[in-house]
């Protein structure tokens, strides 16, 4: 079965073997919604096996959180009608006039336009992708629109971020719970993997203006507001401490003043993370 997060939503863990994120289930008393579709056909299949054992109401629809392949690649097999941002949109039109064979990935990390991280774990989950055929949402929102699921309400909302310019949360205020997705990771498309502080402190006022008990991540373990915020506190603090520095070295001797200790290895990844958003503003 899947792991039950409140009498209404349910989530599938994330396998990081394969970088295979969280799927969501949230269920109405008219029908139910998926949140995202996986990252390959199997992950969906695997996805839809545990949901047809639950007695729910009829799955109708998914919601995209954002265009990377982890969170699109099962949207034909889900056969639901698909809903997505506009840009998520545009991207999975681009996305479907690509190859995916081997050959055709290693292309593209060379010339910098996928990378080698996704390239790695694409041939992890899917040795062979001769059968696989990527789907576009059915219908798009530009901002913010609501589902009434019969009982339960969903609100999706753009929210964008580094990570993903299109990326999209799903909140479910009967329940408190809130599917991020992977809004508040690091941008990994464009070198070193990075997070802007402006940028990041714009995405996380859209996300705190709702009332929330549980976040579920894409890859991660789901975390209660608590744990949630103590983390996003801590790596906000993080970006206020590196401000404008370049060097890694300049921004640690900072962190060491301010806080009296050497950042632990997290901590001192983020340092990395937000120098490196500042080096590419330069």
């Amino acid at each position: 079965m899947l792991k039950k997060l409140t009498n209404k939503v349910y989530y599938m863990p994330h396998y990081s073997e394969t970088d295979r994120p969280a799927l969501g289930l949230i269920c109405g008393d008219d029908f139910s919604v998926v949140v995202d579709s996986g990252n390959s056909p199997a992950h969906a299949k695997d996805f839809l096996n545990l949901v047809g054992k639950m007695e729910i109401p009829p799955v109708k629809f998914v919601v995209i959180t954002h265009w990377h392949w982890d969170h699109i690649f099962g949207i034909k097999t889900m056969g639901l009608l698909t809903i997505s941002h506009e840009e998520t949109k545009e991207k999975l039109e681009y996305l479907k006039t690509l190859k995916w064979d081997d050959a055709s990935l290693d292309a593209r990390v060379e010339t910098g336009e996928e990378i080698e991280f996704c390239s790695e774990y694409i041939k992890k989950e899917m040795p062979s992708r001769d059968n696989l055929e990527l789907q576009v949402p059915d219908l798009t929102f530009s901002d913010k629109f609501e589902m009434d699921l019969g009982g339960v309400t969903c609100v999706v909302e753009h929210v964008g971020g580094v990570h993903a310019q299109d990326s999209s949360i799903i909140y479910v205020p009967d329940e408190k719970v809130m599917f991020l997705g992977d809004c508040i990771y690091q941008d990994f498309y464009s070198g070193e993997w990075s997070y802007d502080l402006n940028e990041l402190t714009i995405l996380l006022e859209k996300i705190k203006k709702y009332d929330v008990n549980s976040y579920v991540t894409g890859h991660q373990d789901p975390k209660t507001y608590e744990e949630m915020w103590s983390f996003l506190d801590d790596l906000i603090n993080i970006g206020e401490i590196v401000g404008e520095e370049v060097s890694v070295d300049s921004a640690v001797t900072k962190f060491n003043e301010v806080r009296g200790t050497e950042p632990s290895e997290e901590q001192l990844e983020y340092i990395q993370n937000f120098v490196s958003g500042n080096q590419k503003k330069k």
